[in-house]
């Protein structure tokens, strides 16, 4: 499984990428990112979650998903953020972090 993950926006407008693959991942972050995608329910969400208050200075969030032939792209507001989709997002911000 691969994602790849864009945060953009911001006070400062900083984006940033990262994309994680769970073949390069050590063994517990490669068990623990499927298991997040799956929670999040990723592939059965829309293509494009809004906020019906937009804000500026807030965070949006592009994820692209690819697993076994599947693929699927996601881009979010952090005003509209799922709930389910929470924990994925905080797990690659903190992935990307390290990188």
């Amino acid at each position: 499984m691969r994602i790849s993950f864009e945060r953009t926006g911001g006070f400062a407008g900083i984006s940033k990428k990262t994309t994680v693959d769970t073949d390069t991942l050590p063994p517990d972050e490669a068990a623990t990112l499927p298991r997040l995608v799956e929670i999040a329910d990723l592939f059965r969400l829309p293509e494009l979650i809004t906020s019906p208050n937009p804000q500026s200075d807030r965070f949006q969030y592009k994820l692209t998903v690819e697993d076994n032939g599947k693929q699927h792209t996601v881009t979010v507001s952090e005003a509209a953020l799922p709930g389910t989709l929470r924990p994925l997002i905080e797990w690659l911000q903190t992935v990307a972090q390290k990188k």
